[in-house]
């Protein structure tokens, strides 16, 4: 029954079809096409392939690949948080109170060029005391003295050593291995300071900050001469600090702060 009720295409169709196939006037976008009529392929019904559990996918579903792009997550779905209200912030967009500076520049320079100092030759202890490797490289010397390689290079090597977990736990303070790299990266101003005296003027805080932050590393790498030093000269800076806003009045000759 179901094939005497199937309609047949005559004859006449069927050639009409034909012609329209294979008569290039039919396509004349693709005479100057860089695909060939003969290679050019219409997207195909995909193969069937395996659902989540074993299962057949129907046919006809074709999902397109993704493809790399340089959006990154913040173009993806996200949200927004609520704007503060007015009053906080007005209070925010105030002027910014005035922290103490007391120390003058050039009395700044050289406590963070001590701190400098004093940190490198404590990496350069650390790698020589436990003959940690020190890759050569064809743009700088081998490493003969501290004062070779800049704080941040050594900074680098240190955290390069631990992520590599070439640093055994045991040689440092209470087997901080995972606080290293955290402790290493907040000293890192410490040479941008020291180096770039073109800097704007430090306030009393962020000096006092970046010593405590050279004592942590002394500390971590278990260095007491290096601690006993950054200590001293925490103290001595601290009270300078506390005298000049005794008197803050004082013009004068900065004093020596060098405990080297």
């Amino acid at each position: 029954m179901g094939l005497a009720n199937t309609v047949r295409p005559n004859r006449r169709q069927m050639e009409e079809d034909t012609r329209l196939r294979s008569s290039p006037e039919q396509y004349p976008w693709e005479e100057d096409s860089p695909i060939s009529r003969t290679g050019y392929e219409f997207p195909s019904e995909s193969p069937a392939t395996k659902g989540p559990q074993g299962g057949q996918q129907p046919h006809g579903r074709n999902y397109p690949q993704r493809r790399p792009s340089n959006r990154d997550e913040f173009d993806g779905p996200h949200q927004l948080l609520a704007l503060p209200p007015s009053d906080v912030i007005a209070a925010q967009e105030q002027n910014l109170p005035h922290l103490p500076t007391n120390l003058l520049v050039n009395e700044q320079d050289d406590i963070l060029s001590q701190v400098n100092d004093c940190l490198s030759k404590c990496a350069f202890n650390f790698v020589a005391k436990y003959q940690f490797p020190i890759p050569l490289e064809p743009d700088k010397r081998p490493v003969g003295t501290a004062a070779d390689r800049e704080w941040n290079e050594w900074v680098y090597l240190l955290k390069r050593l631990a992520t590599k977990r070439r640093i055994p736990a045991r040689v440092l303070y209470n087997g901080q291995i995972k606080q290293l790299v955290t402790v290493l990266e907040n000293s890192l101003e410490m040479r941008h300071a020291a180096k770039h005296q073109s800097r704007p003027l430090k306030d009393d805080r962020n000096v006092l900050q970046l010593i405590s932050a050279g004592l942590q590393v002394a500390k971590i790498l278990k260095d007491a001469s290096s601690m006993a030093l950054l200590d001293n000269l925490y103290v001595l800076t601290e009270a300078r600090i506390q005298s000049r806003k005794s008197n803050p009045g004082f013009i004068g000759q900065p004093a020596s702060t060098s405990t080297v």
